[in-house]
Parts: structure tokens; sequence; C-alpha cells
């Protein structure tokens, strides 16, 4: 028989995940993503991607429930789209569930959206997240469900002169620093002789640890470095980042609150479809 996806696992709740935040760790993962906005590496207030740790541990559950255990070899992180209602602070006691909304075959794959929703101890949103997982080279063949909200870039930006222009460096032990501070053992991001084995070219820096970045080059230039302004941040990742290398993040503003940006590292782009909304 054929691989399906099972529509039975849509829209079917995870069990809640706990995670206390602390200090010391807002500070790990500032510290791990070279971010100089003085809130985070204080740890008085939680860098914006750091919101992937307390979910991390519900991501891939959807996932197992929808897609066949023989294609999970083939799921790749394609997108990521956080809507922040508030900030993470220290000593926030959080609780986060998971569930796959929808998928859409085409000719080279198949998206996947898990939603996912963290909330405080008073039940009130913190964060809303939707993860576009990819399965390469496999073809569902229809279109179920709902999909993550476009933020596709738009080309008539080009012909407009950017806002900012930030050039960051990753270090060449930035995944070993990621890693542990994200709570994610991706073994392509910390083992050569795995990474090589999966057909990279060695250890590949973690795609949220770029989209942190991203994240810290956008709030020093257009938010004043504040957290707090910040309502949404989507990308979609383009192409593997190796450590050591530079990055670039040239942003665009779109309108009044919206800015659109991309990351690349030298000849490639590594980040597109990047949008940002900041409150004025």
């Amino acid at each position: 028989m054929p691989e399906r996806f099972d529509p039975a696992g849509l829209d079917v709740w995870t069990d809640e995940v706990r995670h206390d935040v602390t200090r010391a760790a807002l500070v790990a993962y500032a510290e791990a993503t070279n971010d100089p906005i003085e809130a985070h590496r204080a740890g008085e207030v939680a860098p914006p991607v750091y919101a992937i740790v307390p979910v991390f541990q519900s991501l891939l559950e959807p996932a197992l429930a929808v897609v066949p255990l023989g294609l999970l070899g083939k799921v790749l992180h394609g997108e990521q789209d956080f809507v922040f209602h508030r900030p993470i602070r220290p000593g926030d006691k959080l609780t986060a569930r998971a569930r796959m909304t929808g998928w859409k075959g085409t000719r080279t794959g198949t998206a996947a959206c898990v939603h996912l929703e963290t909330r405080d101890d008073g039940g009130d949103l913190v964060n809303e997240q939707r993860v576009t997982f990819f399965v390469r080279g496999f073809d569902t063949g229809d279109t179920r469900g709902e999909l993550a909200p476009e933020h596709r870039f738009d080309e008539a930006l080009r012909r407009r002169d950017p806002v900012a222009v930030v050039t960051q460096h990753v270090d060449a032990d930035q995944p070993l620093r990621y890693g542990p501070a994200a709570g994610d053992p991706m073994p392509i991001h910390l083992d050569e002789d795995v990474a090589k084995e999966a057909g990279l070219p060695g250890i590949i820096a973690h795609g949220l640890c770029t989209m942190a970045f991203t994240s810290w080059a956008v709030l020093t230039e257009v938010a004043e470095s504040d957290v707090r302004r910040l309502r949404r941040l989507a990308v979609r990742f383009a192409k593997p980042l190796l450590p050591g290398q530079d990055i670039t993040t040239t942003v665009w503003r779109k309108d009044a609150t919206t800015y659109a940006f991309e990351t690349t590292a030298g000849d490639d782009v590594v980040v597109k479809d990047g949008l940002a909304e900041i409150e004025e």
C-alpha cells in the first residue's frame, strides 16, 4: 500500500508541556546567538526566537500522527512564523501544545503546517507559532486543512533603498554553543560525520540560530532594540549556513509597521521572505 498522510491526525492538540523560564537560560540563549541587546544579555527579557525553546518538545509530535514514519527522514524545517502577544520574561511558567493544521502536496514535495501556542500560568497567550515542514520528494496529491499565512517577499521593494544593511559573523563554534542553549540536539549541527553522511559539507548552523541573528539585526536597526514592539517575525529557510561565514541582512520598509528582509552568505540567500511587524 502506498504511503499516505493521515487526515485523522489534523487539528488534534498534543498534551501540554511545561517550561519554567530562568534568567540564566535567557542569558545563555542571548550569548549563544551573539545578541548585543543589553536587556537580552542581562536576562531581563527573552530574545524573540527564544520562544522556540518552550515548544521544542512539541514540534514533531503532531507530524508523527500525520506523516508516515518512512517519510520522517525527508522532513525539513522550511518556514518559521512567530506571532508575539507579549515577550517571555524570567520567572514565567509556560505551557506549550501543538497541532498539525494542514498540508499541500506539490511536484517537489509536501508542505505541512504545525501550529503551536504558548500560554502563561494564567492561561493567556504569550505567543503563537506556525512551523512549515517540507517533506522532500513526496507529493500527497492533494491539499487539506489550513497552511501558514503568506509572507512572501514583494520584489517591487528592490526598487527602493533599504532602510538597513547589517553584516554579522557566525562563529565557527556557533552550533556547539547554540545546541545546548536551545535544547536542540540534532546531530547534523553538532557532529561532522553525521552531517557528511546526510550529504552536507559538514556541520551546518541551526536555522533558528540564523533566524535569531536576523531578529536582532532587525530589532537594533528599526525597533530601537525593544523586543516589546515586535508583533510578528516570519522567515523561509532557503539554504544551509556553514559556521564561520559572514551573513548580511538587508531590510526594506513596506509600510508604517511592516518590514521585509532577506539574509545572504556570499552569493547565497540563506533566509528569504523575511517579515517583521513592529509597533510604532
